[in-house]
């Protein structure tokens, strides 16, 4: 049986790898240790629910170089058939730098398994921005990362003790200069189960109260297309929805003035799409299930007086 690391610099994801591990079980591939390595966190109970054999934790500001020389550590000492993670620019950028060093294979946004062997995988990415799926098989052992929220863990694995180290770190070779925070909302819109979208369609900054207006009425929250947050800069990028920014899995997403560029629906993996847009061949009502032509300026006001009764 191989073993498995599992990596990631928010603890919150490390379910995404456990639940890529959980559909490589169902398929015959066996994972006996599963090792997580994420930092420094306060509360533990739900890492617990993972079932993970051990945790290695390091501190935040630890740097990419530091962090990739740990995990070679990691992989001399339990020999793990995957290092799996999910996927980011910070966990994509430190994983690449260990299959550099390693010299092991890497594939990411991987979103779904196609076969299994004792050496090799066949998975599926995503790739082209989401405009396309690539079919691939890659030796053991490798480096994966997987899509945000694509894999998610039953919760049937959880272990009542785990054993947590600190990660040994060597000194880094990049010195850190200065750190400045990029001013944040505060809004995660990743975890949101209902959200409002919103694009090009709006004509002017204050008219994005009628979206604000309808997600607070649907108790949900409002994001937005590339256009909005890095051309207008109307909405931070906190709320930016698109392959390279936030991935979103809602229940319920609401589309206002989104034409369905492959770069934003790529991130968007709702249960109900629902479109609200007044071109009836905007690409955006080939992903939604039900579908509003109608100019938002007219429709809104009164689907929002509906809501309020």
């Amino acid at each position: 049986m191989a073993n498995a690391v599992i990596f990631s610099y928010n603890p919150q994801t490390l379910a995404d790898s456990v639940g890529f591990i959980e559909v490589l079980r169902k398929q015959g591939f066996n994972v006996d240790k599963v090792i997580g390595v994420t930092s420094e966190f306060q509360d533990i109970s739900e890492l617990k629910k993972l079932g993970l054999s051990k945790i290695f934790i390091y501190n935040s500001n630890s740097s990419d170089d530091q962090i990739a020389v740990a995990l070679k550590n990691i992989y001399q000492e339990f020999s793990p058939a995957l290092f799996i993670s999910s996927s980011s620019k910070l966990n994509n950028s430190i994983l690449s730098y260990l299959a550099g060093l390693l010299k092991l294979p890497m594939l990411t946004e991987v979103i779904d398994v196609k076969e299994v062997s004792s050496n090799s995988l066949s998975l599926i990415r995503s790739v082209l921005a989401g405009r396309a799926n690539s079919f691939e098989t890659v030796k053991i052992p490798s480096i994966i990362t997987v899509a945000p929220k694509k894999f998610m863990p039953s919760g049937t694995q959880a272990s009542q003790s785990v054993e947590i180290s600190k990660l040994s770190l060597q000194e880094s070779k990049v010195r850190v200069i200065n750190v400045e925070p990029k001013k944040r909302e505060g809004v995660k819109i990743e975890d949101a189960e209902i959200i409002v979208g919103v694009g090009r369609g709006f004509k002017a900054r204050e008219d994005l109260k009628l979206a604000f207006d309808l997600a607070y009425l649907l108790k949900g929250e409002v994001g937005c297309s590339r256009p909005i947050a890095a051309d207008l800069k109307w909405l931070p990028e906190d709320r930016w929805i698109g392959i390279s920014m936030k991935k979103i899995r809602p229940k319920l997403y609401v589309a206002v003035g989104i034409s369905g560029a492959p770069q934003h629906m790529s991130a968007v993996d709702a249960k109900v799409i629902v479109a609200i847009n007044k071109d009836k061949n905007a690409p955006i009502f080939n992903y939604a299930d039900y579908g509003v032509i109608a100019d938002l300026y007219q429709f809104l006001p009164v689907l929002i007086n509906k809501l309020k009764k």
